[in-house]
């Protein structure tokens, strides 16, 4: 064990990454008070199913429960912190909690939409919002769904299994748009289609109205309007950086980060989706907001708390499961990326497609190939450059189409 190791270690965030890095303090021998806060009660879940099979139904809470308690950890949930120090947290009940070390894993929440009516509708974050969305559609047997994301989606494949009446409006061109070329856009809008649930694009909702009859009329800015029952509003999330820029860490998207996770203050680290993390493949930083993510960095934080070797960083990768569809991707993937399908076909609804961007391979998305997404992960933290005259069909088999 390094000599430098802290007496006590505050960790802000009981989800997936603060549960991660107290798990790695203690398998990496560190023998000092651990103490994780956080405003949600129970054990830490997979958060990746509150859109999946929480929200349908198919598993209970304690079915995707991440792991048991961990030895010598003290758990306090249900409280928020409100302020930060040089060597305390605040919490809201009045307690006052000191460390030596803190990491800020306060995760992000669900972005509201400002607009009138916004109140009426659902948003689908933890697993507390899971029983009252799913009652709800229940009941009212419809659910329109803003914002054709990946949340937005599972959601609504969700929903059409549970027998509800799906339709998903999008303000950009095409659903999936962040991560998915047009190809694979018109795909899965297809195959949501194909389960009846339409896909509108292009839509920028200016109002929610409830109607006398008691269900919702999303109206918008071009005079288009949908009627449902319930209303799931999927518009992104907000990392919440508000504690680290009340004490005056460095934040622009998340709270600004090195390698190693360590904050602009010395003994303050952050990981997972409140994390602005370096780019080393194409320079610049940037937030996973992917479940992987979230792990990898816990893991990095807890070992450079403890002043050990943590390596390069993981290359972003994360999947959605929709209609019985699992879809993976990896990199830093653009729809105006050139996309090249180096397996398979679109289509048939099983390839691995490729993004390239300046000669250099940069992600990957696809279907029924996971070892191909493995591989593009090695490739790009290679920061691989590829031969543009051998890309085509098992252009992963060939190992000469790589040019380092």
């Amino acid at each position: 064990m390094n000599a430098r190791q802290p007496g006590n270690v505050v960790i802000l965030g009981t989800g997936a990454t603060g549960y991660t890095a107290a798990k790695v303090l203690r398998a990496e021998g560190f023998t000092g008070d651990i103490t994780l806060i956080g405003n949600e009660r129970g054990a830490t879940y997979r958060r990746p199913a509150v859109s999946k099979e929480l929200l349908l139904g198919t598993k209970s809470i304690d079915q995707v429960v991440l792991g048991p308690d961990i030895d010598g950890v003290l758990v306090r949930a249900g409280v928020t912190a409100t302020a930060i120090t040089d060597s305390a947290v605040q919490l809201d009940d009045g307690d006052s909690v000191p460390f030596d070390t803190l990491l800020l894993a306060t995760g992000s929440r669900a972005r509201q939409l400002d607009l009138p009516g916004s109140g009426h509708a659902f948003t689908l974050r933890s697993a507390n919002d899971v029983a009252p969305l799913h009652a709800d559609i229940l009941r009212t047997g419809s659910l329109l769904v803003i914002g054709g994301g990946l949340i937005g989606c599972e959601a609504a494949a969700a929903a059409r299994a549970l027998g509800a009446e799906v339709t998903v409006v999008e303000a950009a061109s095409a659903p999936l748009n962040r991560i998915a070329p047009q190809s694979v856009s018109r795909m899965y809008r297809e195959l949501h289609a194909d389960n009846g649930i339409e896909i509108h694009t292009d839509v920028a909702v200016t109002e929610i109205e409830k109607q006398t009859d008691g269900t919702l009329r999303a109206t918008a800015r071009d005079g288009r309007a949908w009627c449902a029952g319930t209303v799931l509003v999927s518009a992104g999330s907000v990392p919440n950086t508000e504690l680290a820029a009340d004490f005056g860490l460095d934040t622009r998207s998340g709270i600004l980060v090195d390698a190693s996770m360590q904050t602009s203050a010395a003994g303050i680290y952050a990981a997972g989706d409140v994390a602005e993390v370096p780019n080393t493949v194409l320079g610049g930083t940037y937030r996973s907001e992917h479940w992987n993510g979230a792990i990898d960095q816990a893991t990095r934080a807890a070992r450079s708390i403890l002043g050990l070797h943590v390596g390069p960083l993981d290359v972003p990768w994360g999947w959605s499961t929709q209609h019985g569809i699992n879809l993976q991707f990896a990199g830093w993937t653009s729809a105006c990326d050139e996309f090249v399908v180096v397996r398979g076909s679109i289509e048939e609804r099983r390839f691995t497609a490729c993004a390239v961007r300046e000669n250099t391979l940069v992600g990957a998305i696809g279907v029924g190939y996971p070892k191909d997404i493995r591989q593009v992960r090695s490739r790009i933290a290679n920061r691989d450059h590829i031969d543009r005259d051998l890309l085509g069909q098992d252009w992963l088999d060939q190992p000469h189409a790589v040019v380092r």
